[in-house]
């Protein structure tokens, strides 16, 4: 049990603290508006300089690992539900870490996911 738990706790903080690092970063490169390649090569390798691209890409990695994990030791109709937690984490990292404004609307849907991996849970047991 504990296993699980830590498991679930990579996935649902790794994957939202890593899309957060590289959503700052982006925000930092500028917007993408020139899609010829050697426009996007210089986009990425103003990408790959920076740091929080690479924390963002390993905490990524660390939760996709931590899901493989969870899927050898439960049901996928238990994983998958649960890690959507990982989207309830990102309303409020994306609040407090880069200061998006969020919306009533989205926060009802925060709780509606919430209660949805509350009934997986109970479910179960």
């Amino acid at each position: 049990m504990l296993r699980e738990v830590i498991l679930f706790s990579i996935i649902i903080i790794g994957g939202p603290a890593g899309e957060i690092c590289m959503s700052a970063a982006m925000k930092r490169v500028g917007e993408v508006s020139d899609f010829r390649p050697m426009a996007l090569l210089r986009v990425a390798a103003r990408a790959a300089a920076m740091r929080q691209v690479w924390i963002g890409f390993a905490l990524m990695a660390l939760a996709f690992f931590g899901l493989l994990a969870m899927l050898s030791l439960e049901n996928v109709s238990f994983v998958v539900p649960v890690t959507a937690l990982s989207y309830a984490a990102s309303a409020p990292g994306g609040r407090i870490f880069l200061g998006e404004r969020i919306t009533p609307q989205r926060w009802i849907g925060v709780a509606l996911v919430c209660l949805g991996v509350a009934l997986v849970c109970l479910g179960q047991g």
